[in-house]
């Protein structure tokens, strides 16, 4: 079945790959514009954040971009967390960023990846853009971003691009200004049970630019972000990610606060359910 996947002889690179650079860019010195994300954040302590949203949260961020806009949980939660993740960074308005996440291809390859074949069948999205314009605009330009970067991998030809391409060994995936997202919400985790019950609990997580969406045990609508940020950034990154509950209760009128004074729940480092 491998054969699926194999590139063509000569390969054939017929589309743009942000996705990736070559090993020997990175010697290149860094200017104004070009910080290495990945580099700053490894040279400074980094605690790990786990926060949790409900369909009723997520169902507020689609709100955002609606009615002339119609997105995803995934597109809406992946560009509300991108964007504030690099407002907590505080980063050059001009640096060019970019999301990282995984697209299934096993039906966008003609002919199909066929049934039974349990490989890898995706490659990576991208969405670009500069900090000023992510972080300026409103989350309807960021969710546009992430749409246009999964549209971009629909179809052979570009899937095809992306195979041959990979056959350069001194390509690499750009993590130098790149969050990278993991949908794990929807794979079944939380049924899994290697004999001794199942999972009670998932996360937290440290790690640099990697960021996990994870099944909430008891609640099946619900995502749990994990994503590490700077210990000096933490509470501005939970800031960003939860402020527009607080906007929406003060738009309905409803001053009934809970967790966080806005029903949403966070957790410390250790992952116990802090107020």
């Amino acid at each position: 079945v491998r054969h699926v996947l194999k590139s063509r002889c000569p390969p054939q690179v017929t589309f743009p790959h942000p996705q990736f650079t070559i090993t020997s860019n990175n010697n290149a010195k860094d200017n104004s514009t070009h910080v290495d994300i990945l580099r700053l954040l490894q040279s400074q302590p980094l605690v790990p954040t786990s926060l949790t949203f409900t369909q009723s949260h997520t169902l507020h961020l689609k709100k955002q971009c609606v009615p002339s806009l119609k997105c995803t949980t995934f597109e809406a939660l992946a560009a509300h967390t991108w964007r504030s993740w690099v407002r907590s960074l505080d980063l050059s308005p001009l640096l060019s960023v970019k999301l990282l996440f995984s697209v299934s291809v096993r039906t966008r390859l003609n002919p199909q990846i066929p049934q039974g074949y349990y490989g890898n069948g995706f490659v990576l999205g991208c969405a670009e853009t500069t900090v000023k314009d992510l972080v300026g605009a409103n989350l309807r330009h960021g969710v546009k971003l992430v749409r246009q970067a999964k549209s971009d991998v629909n179809n052979d030809d570009y899937v095809r691009s992306m195979v041959d391409l990979l056959e350069d060994k001194t390509l690499k995936t750009d993590l130098s200004r790149s969050l990278v997202i993991s949908q794990w919400a929807k794979l079944g985790l939380e049924d899994l049970d290697f004999g001794e019950g199942k999972a009670l609990h998932m996360g937290p997580l440290t790690s640099d630019v990697y960021c996990l969406f994870l099944p909430v045990v008891g609640d099946l609508d619900a995502v749990r972000v994990l994503v590490s940020v700077p210990e000096s950034m933490a509470d501005k990154f939970e800031y960003y990610m939860t402020e527009f509950l607080s906007v929406e209760e003060n738009n309905n009128g409803d001053h009934h606060h809970h967790a966080n004074g806005n029903g949403y729940h966070a957790e410390d480092h250790n992952g116990n359910m802090v107020n």
